[in-house]
């Protein structure tokens, strides 16, 4: 695929080599997790919390989530020091543990799975020394915030195919020939030959997944290609409650293109802002777009969120965990 960076080539090639350095025990016995969604518990000595390793941590797993219209942190960050690290916080959902210890002769960030609770994600950072924390944590950031992302977004795919609603299903396979899994709640919207539009509409929030594809051409994954797509295929389907008006992308803040690969699956992922045309309406959209099995199509799977009165972090977060949910339809024998 093109227009990859350096810096996404290094993450990617992480997240592939993640499993070789990943422990995980048998959740059959182990009790479920605690903690809010979207919550990182730091065990960490109070001097280092209050100090540079603190101020590293609060400005990343603590930072802004790109593209939202509000100011809202990647992760929500709680503290515990390691002495008061009891069996109440062992249970939490995610756990980034910073071990400073000048007997270590050096420096480890080892990922768990499914440790202490089902479902768990836990980091361990250990160094001599601050600074080697440090150089370890920043070495390693990339890689520790998406565990703990698709820690949060396995849990919601696990809930949405325990309770969601199969009857969806049909739709998607019928323009994408693969599958989505949506939570109770969402209803069909549109459907024709080569789009998708399915939804969770309540009085103050919309949650959206459309899907739909096109003949994939040469470079369709540039980012002038995506959004061209993206406009034509969303002017045709997607109108707004003013006459004339249709969902656009908008041009006030660049998409961001990005190129991932999610078991065993590679993705283009767009980021950017919607509006719609000749109303004032907007909000944040994350899309996939990929090859069909026989090369001759582009497949895209997009989510995006309209919450005007309220942060979008976590509407987004679950909406874009449906698009991790695809798998492509198995054959029947």
């Amino acid at each position: 695929m093109k227009n990859i960076s350096k810096a996404a080539v290094a993450v990617l090639l992480c997240l592939l080599a993640l499993s070789c350095k990943e422990e995980k025990r048998s959740s059959a016995l182990l009790p479920n997790v605690t903690g809010k969604v979207g919550e990182v518990l730091v065990v960490i000595d109070k001097p280092y919390w209050e100090g540079n390793t603190g101020a590293v941590i609060r400005e990343t797993l603590g930072g802004e989530t790109p593209y939202l219209a509000q100011r809202e942190p990647l992760f929500n960050l709680s503290n515990v020091p390691n002495a008061n690290f009891s069996s109440l916080f062992q249970v939490h959902r995610n756990l980034l543990m910073i071990n400073v210890n000048p007997a270590l002769e050096k420096g480890s960030v080892i990922y768990k799975s499914d440790y202490w609770a089902k479902t768990q994600a836990l980091v361990q950072v250990s160094a001599p020394d601050e600074e080697g924390v440090i150089a370890l944590y920043n070495e390693s950031y990339p890689v520790i915030s998406e565990f703990f992302e698709q820690r949060e977004r396995d849990r919601i795919i696990a809930n949405d195919k325990k309770y969601g609603e199969p009857k969806l299903q049909e739709p998607v396979i019928d323009v994408t020939g693969g599958v989505l899994y949506f939570p109770s709640g969402y209803s069909l919207k549109k459907w024709t030959d080569n789009f998708v539009w399915v939804s969770d509409e309540k009085q103050y929030v919309m949650q959206t997944v459309m899907a739909y594809r096109f003949r994939a051409g040469k470079e369709p994954f540039t980012l002038e290609n995506l959004v061209e797509k993206r406009d034509s295929v969303m002017k045709a389907n997607v109108p707004g409650m003013v006459e004339g008006s249709y969902m656009t992308t908008s041009a006030a803040v660049k998409p961001e293109v990005t190129s991932l690969r999610y078991k065993g699956r590679a993705f283009m992922q767009m980021r950017g802002f919607w509006e719609v045309y000749g109303d004032y309406m907007g909000g944040p959209f994350v899309q996939h777009a990929f090859y069909s099995p026989d090369g001759k199509d582009i497949i895209v799977v997009e989510a995006f969120v309209y919450a005007p009165r309220y942060d979008k972090r976590q509407y987004l977060r679950q909406a874009e965990s449906i698009l991790y949910s695809f798998e492509w339809k198995k054959s029947e024998k």
